[in-house]
């Protein structure tokens, strides 16, 4: 019997010719990604039972993202006790406020994670890195706090589903439309502690930044993690930035491997779409209701990239966001922030009337950095509704893809970014 990707890399990380779905296995990691939230509870469990020890200082990436710069005391605390451990350890990668961004999308960048390769962290979204060909995967500070101290961490092997994705996608249809499209296909926890293992013409069109956008929500179909199997598309990204072939292990699924589920798309078929409050399962087309909105969010590890930004510089160039609509847009990196800047998209989100953010995970989580009130309306391209996440528990919050977002803020309401033209005009002029 065949192995799958992942069942692939987790056999060669935990010592076996062999795994199977079910089966328990002590792994090693060659990478803890390390943020100031989860983190410092992890080394806390290791100070106090004598075992405050760095398993490799070369292999742990520390990023503080969720709340920088720190929002109150209690966050200047998580932060100053990251960078200290950092300083204390001499953990070699450390991405500063001023230097970093959203973590998953900092370390994406890096050149430091590879294809074959395990990745751990307190982080659900550690799943945006399986678009390299890896097997990243959040847990808890527990099993964080294992993985530095022992560079090993316990898996079930997970089962995998298998997400086949054919066709041409229609202008002003997005990943996050058909990640969304998948999602309230097989509900929230259609994919419970499997992989999802993404293939198809499709993807194999779709540029990095596409594919992670698929891997990293993931997490919101209740999956382990989501993988994109290396093609010459990721050798080129990983040639971009100083990896190259020769230097990691390309896995691919045998033709026999068995799979949990076999979910069949049809790209040309999938519309924009909306996820309703509160799960992200709830998804309909956008515009099928002309929902006021009071917020727009551009951000977030899902979708504060480049090509995102550009999306939404195409929709507000020219136009103006909707008078009581506050827009915000978060670009995901320093490096990002610095390019939208280059490229002339920041001048035209502040002529648009956005507001322009430092990177963080920011309002994401509901942590700073346009935190709802009572009875605000969303429209987010981040990855999670529910209730509470983005700040008051009575907020309603609708995910989307950063085109609808941005068409939303125009409009003042939900909209289909299809009905924007990039010269300015609507598409029913």
């Amino acid at each position: 019997m065949g192995m799958t990707i992942s069942e692939k890399i987790l056999a060669a990380h935990s010592g076996h010719e062999h795994v199977i779905p079910g089966q328990l296995i002590e792994c090693t990691t060659d990478w803890v990604l390390c943020h100031e939230i989860t983190t410092p509870a992890a080394l806390r469990m290791l100070e106090e039972r004598g075992m405050d020890k760095v398993f490799d200082p070369s292999k742990i990436v520390a990023i503080p993202d969720h709340s920088v710069p720190a929002m109150n005391i209690k966050a200047a605390k998580m932060y100053q006790k990251l960078k200290s451990w950092v300083q204390e350890k001499g953990i070699q990668h450390f991405y500063d406020v001023g230097r970093g961004g959203i973590a998953h999308v900092v370390l994406e960048n890096t050149g430091l994670v590879k294809p074959g390769q395990t990745l751990v962290s307190g982080d659900s979204h550690t799943c945006n890195a399986g678009a390299l060909g890896m097997f990243a995967t959040g847990v808890g500070s527990t099993d964080l706090a294992g993985a530095i101290y022992a560079g090993r961490v316990w898996f079930k092997i997970p089962e995998t589903m298998l997400i086949r994705v054919t066709g041409d996608i229609q202008p002003g249809v997005t990943p996050k439309d058909i990640v969304l499209e998948v999602i309230k296909r097989i509900g929230a926890d259609g994919a419970n502690y499997m992989v999802m293992e993404w293939v198809g013409d499709t993807i194999d069109r779709l540029d990095m930044e596409g594919r992670f956008t698929l891997t990293n929500m993931a997490i919101e179909a209740g999956g382990k993690t989501g993988i994109v199997a290396v093609d010459d598309t990721t050798r080129a990204y990983l040639a971009a930035r100083g990896i190259e072939p020769g230097s990691y292990t390309e896995y691919t699924s045998d033709p026999d491997a068995t799979y949990k589920v076999v979910i069949d798309i049809d790209a040309s078929k999938v519309e924009p779409t909306v996820a309703y409050p509160h799960i992200p399962s709830n998804g309909r087309v956008a515009g099928s209701d002309k929902i006021a909105v009071t917020h727009a969010y551009v951000g977030s590890c899902t979708n504060g990239r480049i090509g995102d930004l550009r999306d939404v510089a195409r929709i507000l160039k020219g136009r103006k966001v909707a008078d009581g609509v506050q827009m915000i847009v978060v670009p995901a990196t320093q490096a990002i922030w610095k390019q939208a800047a280059q490229e002339g998209l920041m001048e035209i989100f502040v002529d648009a009337g956005a507001s322009v953010s430092y990177p963080s995970c920011g309002a994401c989580l509901g942590m700073h950095s346009g935190v709802l009130g009572p009875d605000d309306v969303c429209i987010s391209s981040s990855n999670r509704n529910f209730v509470g996440r983005m700040g008051d528990p009575t907020a309603q919050i609708y995910l989307a893809s950063p085109a609808t977002v941005a068409a939303s803020a125009v409009a003042g309401f939900i909209a289909d970014p299809r009905a924007y033209n990039a010269d300015g005009s609507n598409a029913a002029d």
